[in-house]
């Protein structure tokens, strides 16, 4: 078992992830990396969410000797072999809008619309220990978006525990059965 730091550096440039962090992990002081003094770019080079916020903490944690806690999280599509996956951020190589339409574009003939969000937390310590956590949750792919609220995929993403789109929850509906709550829950139960 490790002790939460009183301050983690969070490796995220994702205004919106970093926010979101902040309102789930209330355990402690939460900084971005670049509050922190870190404004590198990360090659996210991993397989899996779990190898690539291993790089990301790592990477932060190596230039900033202090502890680092990164996300990866990505939407997996049953239908599309799991993609967008670890490419979910760059699954068209525009922006959310654009990853959007062309998961609705390769969504388009396909009636089995079953998904994931996953997300795989790490906390880096100075001295090379990490802690995980993973984290789920699961729904379905609609056939247009729906609601304003979120962020990346959440208007698209129709929640099993919500009963309607993360794009149409508030952000305490979301927060409470996010992949990346559900992740941060299991990296918390580490501490």
């Amino acid at each position: 078992m490790r002790k939460l730091p009183e301050k983690i550096v969070v490796a995220s440039g994702n205004a919106h992830k970093i926010d979101e962090i902040k309102k789930i992990f209330t355990d402690c002081e939460l900084i971005s990396m670049r509050e922190a003094g870190f404004d590198g770019d990360i090659e996210e080079t991993g397989k899996t969410f779990r190898e690539n916020a291993y790089i990301k903490a790592k990477a932060v944690c190596d230039a900033l000797k202090t502890a680092v806690l990164a996300d990866d999280s990505g939407l997996c599509v049953d239908a599309l072999g799991g993609a967008p996956g670890v490419y979910s951020a760059r699954f068209s190589g525009g922006n959310s809008a654009d990853n959007r339409a062309l998961l609705l574009k390769r969504m388009q003939d396909i009636p089995q619309r079953t998904a994931q969000f996953a997300c795989a937390v790490c906390l880096m310590f100075p001295d090379g220990g990490a802690l995980f956590g993973e984290g789920y949750t699961k729904g379905r792919i609609l056939f247009e978006e729906k609601g304003e609220g979120g962020f990346g995929y959440d208007s698209l993403f129709f929640s099993d525990d919500l009963k309607k789109s993360f794009g149409e929850a508030s952000e305490a509906e979301k927060n409470s059965v996010s992949h990346r709550f559900r992740a941060l829950e299991d990296l918390r139960s580490k501490l």
